[in-house]
């Protein structure tokens, strides 16, 4: 791929200050090393939350194609709902839950934002990523437990099923495991000539361009697309390597496995040459053509992932029940000054979401 040119400027600033549309500011750093590029500043630009509509569906019927009987029996139990798209119907419910005023509280969960210097390195730290509101990795672990647990009531059973059907999904998509520029969201780019910015176009935009806009019938198509190859085609052999470190009675170690490879996909081919080089580029070509490959891998992953998850939950509840799970002290981690801005300006992004037609919460 030919990266787009750079804008330079003899002295760049650390950070850039943006307005959103309610008149807060936020400040993000974009880069841990120094600077090599001025960002002219576009008007920022709504950005959307998740895998988007199509791969959160393609992802639970993957899962669906895949989960053994009596996990599929589970989860039609908890769901009440026994048709043939049980956990399909529920994919995308956590991404309208978090902008209803009780589900708000949730919206930390969809991502962990790693702290690390992309392109020149990319890491996720479980203590020093996820802060003591929570994040992506701790939700899987609670609510993995959580979905078990008879004594919180079915109606918060059913919620922590369909939490860990989203948030499996949510863990491959590179941009929910990093912080720089609030996961992308800050990067204005275009795509196909619309404005836009890096996360939603990670979401939505790729996948969408290479398998149709959201409805049940392309999500199945994809889904059964992605497990044909798993099962028999390209990614029959790597596949097997994929259930690496997966162990049900501890969440974060599984979950942290999914993130770290992820997370190196932002070094490699979110940003390989930083976020200068994408800023205000359009991305519907050569860009796209090296993501795509990348988009579909990691939504394969994450139903192939999903389906095992599940059945490892089901098999160690059946056997001896999976408690209840408490986050354990963790190491204290001195953060760099840096750091503590750019996960200041995280929450001060808040959940808040201008989102397209895609993603109406």
């Amino acid at each position: 791929m030919t990266s787009p040119p750079r804008v330079s400027a003899d002295k760049p600033p650390s950070f850039f200050t943006t307005t959103k549309p309610n008149g807060s500011r936020i400040t993000q750093r974009l880069n841990m090393a120094p600077p090599k590029s001025f960002l002219p500043l576009l008007a920022l630009v709504p950005y959307a939350s998740a895998w988007g509509s199509l791969g959160h569906t393609a992802v639970a019927y993957m899962a669906q194609n895949l989960v053994s009987h009596k996990t599929a029996k589970f989860a039609q139990s908890l769901l009440n709902d026994t048709s043939s798209a049980y956990l399909a119907n529920v994919a995308i419910w956590a991404d309208s839950y978090r902008y209803e005023a009780e589900g708000k509280f949730s919206s930390v969960y969809h991502y962990i934002d790693s702290l690390d210097n992309p392109p020149e390195s990319c890491n996720v730290d479980y203590e020093r990523d996820c802060p003591e509101e929570g994040c992506i990795v701790s939700a899987i672990a609670n609510y993995s437990s959580r979905a078990f647990q008879k004594s919180v009531g079915i109606g918060e059973q059913q919620k922590a099923l369909k939490w860990v059907i989203h948030f499996v999904g949510d863990i491959h998509q590179p941009l929910h495991v990093e912080n720089i520029a609030v996961g992308g969201n800050l990067i204005n780019v275009t795509f196909n000539g619309a404005p836009t910015n890096l996360h939603s176009i990670w979401d939505t935009a790729i996948p969408q361009k290479a398998y149709g806009n959201f409805s049940h019938a392309n999500a199945l198509t994809l889904a059964n697309k992605l497990t044909a190859e798993v099962k028999h085609g390209i990614f029959k052999k790597e596949s097997k390597t994929w259930l690496k470190g997966l162990k049900a009675k501890d969440a974060v170690s599984s979950s942290m496995a999914w993130a770290r490879d992820a997370n190196k996909f932002v070094c490699s081919t979110v940003m390989p040459d930083g976020p200068d080089a994408v800023f205000a580029q359009e991305l519907s070509g050569a860009y796209w053509d090296t993501a795509i490959p990348i988009v579909t891998k990691q939504l394969a992953k994450a139903g192939y992932r999903l389906a095992a998850w599940l059945d490892a939950l089901v098999e160690l509840n059946e056997k001896k029940g999976y408690g209840e799970w408490e986050r354990e002290a963790t190491r204290a981690v001195a953060l760099e000054p840096w750091q503590e801005k750019a996960r200041q300006a995280r929450r001060d992004f808040g959940p808040d979401c201008g989102c397209g037609e895609d993603h109406a919460h």
